[in-house]
Order: structure tokens, then C-alpha cells, then sequence
């Protein structure tokens, strides 16, 4: 895994000095090489963590007129090689990825992007036609930012780098913030600077000196539901999923995997250890046993035969870590997995180069318990209208807390109106209590979705807007910043093309089921992991924030609130008062905290944080 910076300048001239300085803010994400290169009125930078032809792929790579950087793993790399030395007689010099990739653009066109299987985020500039090309991958596992400016365009792996090119744009976009408070993440392509766009997953972008970018879209989530029969498509499942880790075993370095107690990575695990049977586990827990998951994943790598090496996360520990995990997201995530994923990484990173895990399995197969939602509102959704009209009525006269209100209320709620993704820490009078400014609805993101998604099943219809939003914003966000941290490589089988294909074409009842979510992968590792994990229910790493923010985290928290200079875009005074009732027991505020906690932490470690000033919420979209 690597750092990218690339600048495209307007004029042909380039600070080298100011470039170089911003490059050592990726650092971490490749502390093997660095190198700083200029290509006809292009700079391109790199940091390297040398996994394949460790001694010869040297980026930034050159191909006929093409210059490259590429972050991430092309796990066909080898197939487009001969291909094109088949076709088109190419011949290369090096044997990494980075040279085919720039030979699939000048013999394939920009195409060729369709063509890659893996996870990527590169920057190609081609001498002979003065274009830029930017690519991502379909999911979003591999970030990539943009950002442009009256010198020209900037791209880098990680927001950091672009702020110092930001100027006087580096302001809170309000939206941004609007919706990180409900969702817990900042949904792309913006971020909490408006100046600064991340490339969509799934997109492109091309650019010439002088001009603006262009983004277009490359891959569109289908989710097409077909009626086959159950034992068809589990074996699908099982063949595509062993095919996919098999070819993320591909590595010169060190290899390990994560497993929790869950079905996800215990299916990764076992299929590596076919190829791998030396593979070493990782997992991590809390002294706290009700969170802990090590002596479930202690059972599970005993049943595989695998070594285990268990890591465990103290209140001390918490609060050393959290405002570096911080700096390291670019924009906060509140999920509080972020915190044993960060300890996680940091243990894998003694032993191993490369890490497997189970990122993108809900999404795809259907894992989250709200997907079950849809069947258990049935009864009361499928009524006449006048009918369910009346009973909202009635829900909305009952008492906060009278059991069947909240039934009530979602059973008669639309699905794109109730369903806007896994976490939905702060509602709309909730953030009008909060936000000095305008709040934007939730709807803003997902309603263009829901219209996307028109003639899906509600399940589908789910994932669909889980795919677009959570998957990139949270999952593949905290997964790459927490491994790059540490200068690990973070690999996630189940977000392959073939894997992919074989979920999307799941219908509903194959996906969750009256006693389970994910019934069909279920199904398809049954055998291949202990039965005790196939039957398990989702757990995921929780994390005991409620109880961290009643002890000495709390303590800790209430001194981050007190001394935020953010009052002018948060009520904190109430955030405040959340937390002391919190803390005398008999509510649970732990996750509205927490969100607001890590915004603070965030705006405290911006550049000139005092003086930024907010935008309004119209000003933060688009792709500058």
C-alpha cells in the first residue's frame, strides 16, 4: 500500500519545496521508498510499501508517454500482462502493477478501468495528449482526494496533504457537518473542507493543465434479485469467495488476517489457510467480557488450526490513541470500532505487511439486523392507506416510551424516509438543538438513491444506499486509515467483482431469513468454519463506549468538551449535559457523546482552527 500526491499545474510551474513537505504527511502509508518526480507540467510524489517486485516497481512508473502512481493491488495483474503482450505486443520492464496499469491506458484507453479486479486509487498522466486520468475502485476501498486551486489540480491519498493548497477555502461546510452528525461519517464526495472533494467510488476523473475536472462514473451498483434455487447459489458464493481470497493471498511480504468471532472473517481465515497453512490470526478485545470477542476468536483459530495473537484495549489506552487515531481519519468517524481497529493494526503491523479481512460482507450478503426490519414491519406496512394513516395517527399520541410507539411510527414510515443507513446518532430536532447552524436533511443524500433503487425490494433498496454511503464513508474509511497508520496493507476479499456478482443477484429471503441475516453465506461456509460461527449472531468488535464514557474516557471527554473552541458551530453547553447525565447512570447518551467528542478533537487539530469560519451548506458540493 502506498501515498499518492500529484499536481497538475496550470501554468507548468510548481512549488517543489511546499509538495515535498506535504509528501511527509503520508509518510505512513509507504515508508519504504519516496520519491518526488516532475513529468511535463506534472509533479507526481509517492510513498511505497513495497509488496510486489519489491526491488523493481519503483513509482512513480513510466510507460511510452505514460506516467503512473497507484496505490493499492491489481489481483489480475498478471492476466492483463499477457493479455497485452498477447494484443498489442507490449513489453515491460519492471514486473509490478503499477507498468501494466499505465500500459492497459495507452493500449486499452480509459476504459481499461473495467478491465482491473482489486482495490486501487491512481493518478495516470499521458505527455501525448496533456490529460490527467484519476481512477478509483468500484468500492472505495482506496481513498483519493482532490482539491482545485488557481495554480492547478491537486489529488493525494489523504485529505492532509491538500490542506496547506487549500488557502483561504479552509472552511466548516455546514452540510457536511449537518450530516456527520447523523450519520457518524461525512458521506463522499464531500468533507468537512468544502474546498476539499473526494473522488467517488466508482468514478473518474480527467483533467487537462488550465482546465477544469471532470467526474464521471464507471461502475454502477446493480443489485438485480433473481429467483434461483437456494443450493445454486450458495455454491456460487462458496466458489467465487474461495477464488477472491486465494488471489488476495498474492504477496512478497508477511501475510496475517483478523478474525472476530463472526462468520466474515472465520470464512476468510479458513479459506487462506488452504493456501496458507501457517496463517496467524489477529484479534482484539476489552478487560470488559461482555465486549470482548477474544475467547470466541480464541475457539474459532483453535477449530482452524491457526495461531492467534489476541490484543487487548484498556480506558488508558483509549485515551493516549484516540486524538492520533483522529488525525489519521482526515474528517471524524464516530464509529467506535475505529479505536480496537486502530490497536488491531498496530499489533498485526509487528509481525506482518498484509492482513486479510472481512469488510463489505454485510453490505453485499445482507448482515445488518435493521435489514431484517422490512419483514417485521410487514404486517402493518402492507395495509390500505387510510389504514396505516390512522395508526400513525394514533403512534403519534402515545407517550414517548409506551411499547409499540416506535413500531407505530416506521411500520408507517416510508422506507426512504425511515432508512438512512446503520447509525443515526443525532435526528432533525435533535440537531436543531445542537447545530448553531442549518441543519440539512438526511434526505439530501439518500433521496437520489431511493430514486436509483426505484423497483427494489426494501432489503435491496437498503443495501443499495448502504453500498453508496456506509461502505465507503465508514467501513473502507476506518479500515484504511487504522492499517495505514501503521503502515499495514488491509485487503477485503468480499469486495470483489466475482463475489459481488454472486450477492447482488440474491433475492431477499436468501439474504435474511425469520432466525438470521446472511443466510446464504451462512450456508456456503458451512463446513468450511466451526458450526458455532455459522450460527452466531453479528457482533463486529463492540466496543464498550457507554461504559468507557462513565469512567476515566468520561472524565477525560468532559476536559475535550470544556476546552473545544467550537461553541460558534455546536451547542456544547448541551453536549455537556448529556454527558453528566450519562454519567450518573439510568440513560445512555454514549453515542451522541462520542460523535460530538470526536469532532472536537478533530476541529482542534485544524490548521488555524480558530480562524475558520463556516460555509453555508449550498456552497459545500460539487466538485470545484
Amino acid at each position: 500500500m502506498c501515498g499518492l500526491l500529484v499536481f497538475l499545474s496550470r501554468d507548468g510551474t510548481a512549488d517543489r519545496d511546499a509538495l515535498a513537505a506535504a509528501l511527509e504527511r503520508l509518510g505512513h502509508r509507504g515508508p519504504d521508498e519516496t520519491a518526488l518526480v516532475a513529468a511535463d507540467g506534472a509533479v507526481f510524489g509517492f510513498t511505497r510499501l513495497a509488496i510486489i517486485d519489491r526491488a523493481g516497481s519503483h513509482q512513480p512508473c513510466r510507460y511510452k508517454t505514460w506516467t503512473v502512481v497507484f496505490n493499492g493491488e491489481l489481483y489480475n495483474y498478471r492476466q492483463l500482462r499477457a493479455q497485452l503482450a498477447a494484443e498489442h505486443g507490449a513489453t515491460f520492464a519492471t514486473e509490478g502493477e503499477a507498468e501494466v496499469l499505465a500500459a492497459a491506458f495507452h493500449h486499452w484507453g480509459p476504459s481499461a478501468v473495467r478491465r482491473l479486479r482489486g482495490m486501487f486509487a491512481a493518478v495516470l498522466w499521458d505527455a501525448a495528449t496533456r490529460t490527467l486520468h484519476a481512477i478509483r475502485d468500484p468500492f472505495g476501498i482506496k481513498p483519493l482526494y482532490h482539491v482545485q486551486t488557481p495554480d492547478g489540480l491537486y489529488l493525494a491519498s489523504e485529505k492532509k496533504a491538500l490542506l496547506p493548497f487549500a488557502g483561504g477555502a479552509r472552511r466548516i461546510g455546514t452540510a457536511a457537518l449537518s450530516h456527520y452528525l447523523t450519520l457518524q461519517y461525512v458521506p463522499e464526495p464531500a468533507t468537512l473542507h468544502p474546498a476539499v472533494h473526494r473522488l467517488p467510488a466508482g468514478h473518474t476523473l480527467t483533467c487537462r493543465p488550465g482546465e477544469p475536472p471532470v467526474v464521471r462514473r464507471y461502475f454502477e451498483h446493480t443489485l438485480r434479485p433473481v429467483p434461483r434455487p437456494e443450493a445454486e447459489a450458495v455454491a456460487a458464493i462458496r466458489a467465487a469467495l474461495r477464488d477472491s481470497v486465494h488471489a488476495h493471498l498474492q504477496s512478497e511480504v508477511p501475510l496475517g488476517a483478523f478474525l472476530s468471532s463472526g462468520v466474515d472473517s472465520s470464512a476468510v481465515v479458513a479459506l487462506a489457510r488452504e493456501r496458507h497453512p501457517d496463517l496467524c490470526a489477529y484479534t482484539a478485545g476489552f478487560d470488559d467480557a461482555r465486549y470482548s470477542e477474544i475467547e470466541a476468536a480464541s475457539q474459532t483459530a483453535a477449530a482452524l488450526g491457526v495461531r492467534l495473537k489476541a490484543t487487548l484495549v484498556r480506558d488508558d489506552d483509549v485515551i493516549e490513541a484516540l486524538p492520533r487515531i483522529v488525525w489519521h481519519l482526515d474528517d471524524p468517524v464516530a464509529d467506535p470500532a475505529v479505536v480496537p481497529l486502530y490497536f488491531l493494526c498496530r499489533t498485526a503491523a509487528q509481525d506482518v505487511t498484509v492482513v486479510l479481512s472481512g469488510e463489505g460482507a454485510d453490505e453485499l450478503f445482507g448482515g445488518y439486523e435493521i435489514y431484517r426490519e422490512p419483514a417485521a414491519l410487514a404486517p402493518v406496512a402492507g395495509l390500505p392507506d387510510p389504514v396505516r394513516r390512522g395508526l400513525r395517527a394514533v403512534a403519534g399520541v402515545l407517550p414517548e416510551g409506551v411499547r409499540g410507539k416506535s413500531f407505530l411510527e416506521r411500520a408507517t414510515t416510508p422506507i426512504d424516509e425511515r432508512y438512512y443507513g446503520n447509525a443515526r446518532i443525532f435526528g432533525p430536532a435533535e440537531k436543531a438543538r445542537l447545530m448553531r447552524g442549518p441543519a440539512d436533511p438526511h434526505t439530501t443524500v439518500t433521496g437520489p438513491l431511493y430514486a436509483a433503487a426505484e423497483g427494489l425490494d426494501d432489503v435491496s433498496a437498503m443495501q443499495y444506499v448502504d453500498l453508496h454511503t456506509w461502505l465507503p464513508g465508514d467501513i473502507l474509511t476506518k479500515a484504511d486509515r487504522m492499517s495505514m497508520a501503521h503502515s499495514l496493507e488491509l485487503r477485503v476479499p468480499f469486495l470483489d467483482r466475482a463475489v459481488y456478482a454472486a450477492a447482488a443477484a440474491l433475492p431477499p429471503e436468501l439474504k435474511v431469513s425469520p432466525h438470521a441475516t446472511k443466510h446464504a453465506l451462512r450456508e456456503a461456509v458451512r463446513g468450511l468454519v466451526p458450526e458455532a460461527v455459522v450460527t452466531r449472531r453479528k457482533l463486529g468488535f463492540p466496543t464498550p463506549t457507554r461504559v468507557w464514557l462513565r469512567g476515566r474516557v468520561g472524565e477525560w471527554a468532559g476536559d475535550v468538551l470544556a476546552a473545544a473552541d467550537v461553541d460558534h458551530l455546536l451547542d456544547i453547553a448541551h453536549v455537556q449535559r448529556l454527558l453528566a447525565a450519562h454519567r450518573r447512570g439510568g440513560v445512555d447518551h454514549s453515542r451522541k457523546i462520542w460523535t460530538v467528542l470526536m469532532f472536537c478533537l478533530w476541529y482542534g487539530q485544524q490548521p488555524a482552527a480558530a480562524a475558520l469560519s463556516v460555509r453555508s451548506s449550498a456552497s459545500s458540493g460539487g466538485c470545484g
